[in-house]
C-alpha cells in the first residue's frame, strides 16, 4: 500500500515550506538526471503532466518522438536535509511515460518493475541489501576532482587516521533524515575509501535508495570540500570499490531461502536454484553489473574482488557467498557488482537470472572451500571453476548470447546500452588509465 497520497504530499510541502521539487530519474547508464520545478507546479507533477525532451537523454528516444512524461512515485517524496530549510527542496523519483500515457519500455525503473512482477507472479518478493563503497578525493585548485585521497586510513581505522569520518557522519545523518535505515558506516581497506550499508528492502526501493545514496554522498562530500566517486578502480595498486548485494526471496512474509533442515548452509532448494541461475548467467549479466572499462581493473586477483565463478558458505573468495545468518536473515551475497552500475538494470538482470534458475531447477554445483586465488589454473579447471569476463568487450559478447538477460532488459534497453558501451570500448583502445579518470571520475 502506498505510504503517501497526492493530498499528503501537497500538505507536507506546505507544512515544510517546500519551494522547489527535483523530479529525478536515471538514464540507461544509471546517471541520475533531474528537472527542478517550483511548488506551484507540484500538483501537475503529481498528476504526471510534466514533460521533457527524451531525445536528449542517453538510451531514451529518437528526436522525432522526443516528448516524454515524468510520473512521480509518491512514496519517494522527501526533503533534501542539507539544503536550506527556508524555501526547502524536496525530491521525487519518477517513472518515464510516453505521450500515449504508457510506461516507457526503456525506463530503467520500468524494466526492474517488470522483472519484479514476474517474481510476484511466482509468489516471491525480491529483497536486497547493498554495500556500496566509494572514495573521497581532494579537489584541485580549479575545483575539479583529483585522485589525491583525503587520508591514508585502512579498514575500520578511526580518526585521526580516518579523515573522512566527519563527512561520512554527515552523509549518514542526511540519509537517516531521508528515511534510510543505515546499518553500518566505516573506513574501507584503501586510503580514502569508505562504505555505508543500509537495510535491505524490496528491490525497487533498494534501487531508488542506491541512486539516492550516490546523489547524497556526492552532495555532502562537496560541502566538506571533497569529491566522492563511485568509480570502481580509481587508484592503481589499491582495492577497488564494489557494491556487494545481499539477496533473498520472501514468500507470504517468510524467507523462502531458509531451510532449517539444511545444517551446512541453512539454504532451501529454492535458494540453491537461485544461486544456480546466477552462476549460469553471470557471464551474461556482468556487462550490466560491471558496465565500464574501469570495472574490469577491479575484477583482478589480489584485491578482494571476485574473479572466479563459484559459491560457498565458508569462503570469501567465492563469487556468491552464504553469510552465517539464519532464519529470516538467510540470504546470499553476490560480490561482483560495482557501484558504477545502473542499480535498476543490475537488480533486474540478477533477479531474472535467479528466477530462471528456479524455473529450470539449475543446480549450483558443489561449494568451493579452498582459497581460489591460491589455486593453479589446472586445479581450477579440475573443479570446473570458470573466470568472469576480463574486459568490457568480452562481457558484451557474453551478454549478446544470453537470451534470458536480453529478455529482462528488453530490446530497446539492450540495443541502446550495447551501442553506448561499444562506443566507449572503441574510444578507449589504448588501456591508458588517464582516459578512464577523465571519462569516469567526473561522472561516477
Amino acid at each position: 500500500m502506498p505510504k503517501y497520497t497526492k493530498s499528503d504530499i501537497l500538505k507536507k510541502a506546505q507544512e515544510l515550506d517546500v519551494k522547489f521539487i527535483r523530479l529525478q530519474f536515471t538514464d540507461i547508464l544509471g546517471i541520475i538526471k533531474n528537472v527542478t520545478i517550483t511548488v506551484e507546479q507540484l500538483e501537475d507533477a503529481l498528476d504526471g503532466k510534466i514533460m521533457f525532451d527524451g531525445s536528449s537523454i542517453e538510451g531514451f528516444t529518437r528526436i522525432q518522438e522526443s516528448d516524454m512524461y515524468l510520473r512521480p512515485d509518491y512514496d519517494t517524496f522527501c526533503i533534501l536535509p542539507w539544503r536550506p530549510r527556508r524555501g526547502a527542496e524536496a525530491r521525487l523519483m519518477c517513472d518515464i511515460y510516453t505521450t500515449d500515457q504508457e510506461p516507457f519500455i526503456g525506463c530503467p525503473r520500468t524494466i526492474l518493475k517488470k522483472v519484479c512482477d514476474e517474481a510476484k507472479a511466482m509468489g516471491y518478493e525480491f529483497q536486497v541489501g547493498p554495500e556500496p563503497e566509494f572514495f573521497l578525493f581532494q579537489l584541485g585548485e580549479d575545483g575539479r576532482p583529483t585522485i589525491k585521497t583525503n587520508d591514508r586510513g585502512g579498514y575500520f581505522d578511526l580518526s585521526p587516521v580516518d579523515l573522512g569520518e566527519n563527512a561520512r557522519r554527515d552523509i549518514v545523518l542526511a540519509l537517516e533524515e531521508m528515511g534510510f535505515e543505515v546499518e553500518a558506516a566505516h573506513h574501507e581497506v584503501a586510503p580514502g575509501q569508505h562504505e555505508i550499508d543500509f537495510k535491505y528492502a524490496p528491490a525497487l526501493r533498494t534501487a531508488d535508495n542506491i541512486v539516492t545514496f550516490k546523489f547524497v554522498t556526492k552532495a555532502i562530500a562537496m560541502e566538506h570540500g571533497l569529491y566522492a566517486t563511485f568509480m570502481p578502480k580509481p587508484i592503481f595498486g589499491e582495492n577497488g570499490s564494489g557494491m556487494h548485494l545481499h539477496m533473498s526471496l520472501f514468500k507470504d512474509g517468510v524467507n523462502a531461502f531458509y531451510d532449517p533442515e539444511d545444517k551446512e548452509t541453512g539454504l532451501s532448494q529454492i535458494a540453491k536454484y537461485f544461486i544456480g541461475g546466477i552462476l549460469h548467467h553471470v557471464k551474461g549479466f556482468t556487462a550490466i553489473t560491471n558496465p565500464t572499462v574501469n570495472s574490469y581493473k577491479r575484477l583482478v586477483p589480489g584485491y578482494e574482488a571476485p574473479v572466479y565463478i563459484s559459491w560457498s558458505s565458508k569462503n570469501r573468495s567465492a563469487l556468491v557467498r552464504v553469510p552465517a545468518a539464519r532464519g529470516n536473515a538467510s540470504r546470499i551475497e553476490l560480490r561482483s557488482p560495482d557501484p558504477s552500475a545502473n542499480p535498476y538494470l543490475a537488480l533486474a538482470v540478477i533477479l531474472a537470472a535467479g528466477l530462471d534458475g528456479i524455473k529450470n531447477k539449475i543446480e549450483p554445483g558443489p561449494q568451493t572451500f579452498d582459497n581460489i586465488y591460491e589455486m593453479t589454473p589446472a586445479e581450477r579447471l579440475a573443479q570446473g571453476i570458470e573466470n568472469l569476463p576480463g574486459t568490457l568487450k568480452e562481457a558484451l559478447e557474453y551478454l549478446s548470447r544470453d537470451e534470458v538477460i536480453k529478455k529482462a532488459l528488453g530490446p530497446h534497453a539492450y540495443e541502446h546500452f550495447v551501442k553506448a558501451k561499444l562506443i566507449e570500448w572503441d574510444t578507449y583502445k589504448t588501456q591508458v588509465h588517464q582516459w578512464e579518470l577523465d571519462q569516469y571520475l567526473p561522472v561516477f
